[in-house]
């Protein structure tokens, strides 16, 4: 099946997991076995200290399905640092902790000048790279916001376009998808933006990651938000909020004013079937007093029986 035809029919666009699972499909030249659920996540972003095969059995004793693994420069993680034989460490780690690999975190942006642009495109050719390789055979996601302040988005959305296109040439030519987040302090801040950027780029490779708490702290109704984002969205962050978009402070998921069962209830009644994720925020992990185990093991608490209640949520087997 051509990428045309499968972008064109209408299933593809229905729900975001599956038209995540088509694309590995397609990837792999086989039929993909559908998601029978969504599973629980932590990214090790709020672990940047622990030793990442400390991290990895954390993640699995606490209970959790998958991971999100930081590609950053200077993260464990990072590409550049990772020579084959620690890439294959990291496989059988994950393998072993039957820990799925969720996504893997960059920070890059679009509104970069001509310069650090071609640098940014390297960079995302060798976070793809990373990918492939911990998930072989298989259509791997890099995540990312964009950058930028919110009163700037008017001026520069023609630009973004204009550099996500170069971003989805190298998406389709490496069979990876990069998941563009909007945030509440970026130039993309809001649904509309979303929705007129992608329809801009109209690549499946460049696709969503859903995080309510950015639309929270701007009041942007939860269930409306959901309807309209997630046929777009490559998998969800969960994580808390008080204050306003103009004063905001992040919180671990489930000690704010989100309303999780309603949240989980909306996605089930959707058929979401990817990726949940813990994200604990860089106001909260960069603290000196700050636990990731602590953080991981609350996180998990306030939210999985949620989850089971919900019935949204197949766990390990």
């Amino acid at each position: 099946m051509s990428c045309e035809s499968l972008v064109s029919r209408r299933t593809f666009l229905k729900h975001g997991a599956l038209a995540t699972a088509a694309l590995a499909s397609m990837a792999n030249g086989t039929q993909a076995a559908e998601p029978t659920g969504a599973n629980f996540g932590f990214s090790l972003y709020g672990m940047r200290k622990l030793p990442i095969k400390e991290a990895l059995r954390v993640c699995a004793e606490i209970g959790y399905d998958s991971v999100e693994i930081v590609c950053m420069p200077g993260w464990p993680c990072a590409p550049e640092s990772l020579s084959a034989m620690a890439r294959q460490e990291l496989r059988d780690q994950l393998s072993n902790s039957k820990l799925t690999l969720a996504s893997l975190m960059e920070n890059v942006s679009p509104l970069a000048d001509d310069k650090a642009h071609a640098a940014i495109l390297e960079r995302l050719k060798r976070a793809c790279g990373l990918g492939h390789d911990l998930l072989p055979g298989a259509t791997p996601i890099i995540e990312t916001v964009l950058g930028g302040q919110p009163a700037m988005w008017d001026q520069v959305r023609d630009k973004m376009v204009a550099r996500l296109q170069d971003w989805a040439k190298i998406a389709e030519a490496e069979k990876t998808i990069i998941a563009l987040k909007p945030h509440v302090g970026g130039a993309l801040h809001t649904p509309e933006g979303a929705i007129w950027l992608t329809d801009q780029l109209k690549s499946p490779w460049l696709r969503l990651a859903y995080d309510y708490s950015h639309y929270e702290l701007r009041n942007i109704p939860m269930k409306g938000s959901l309807e309209t984002l997630l046929p777009r969205t490559a998998f969800i962050h969960v994580k808390d909020t008080a204050g306003t978009a103009d004063k905001f402070q992040f919180l671990l998921p489930g000690d704010g004013r989100t309303n999780y069962v309603d949240y989980f209830q909306t996605l089930k009644s959707a058929g979401y079937k990817g990726a949940i994720l813990v994200e604990v925020s860089g106001q909260l992990h960069s603290r000196a007093d700050y636990d990731p185990i602590q953080a991981a093991k609350r996180s998990y608490t306030n939210l999985a029986p949620l989850l089971e209640r919900t019935g949204l949520r197949v766990p390990r087997a």
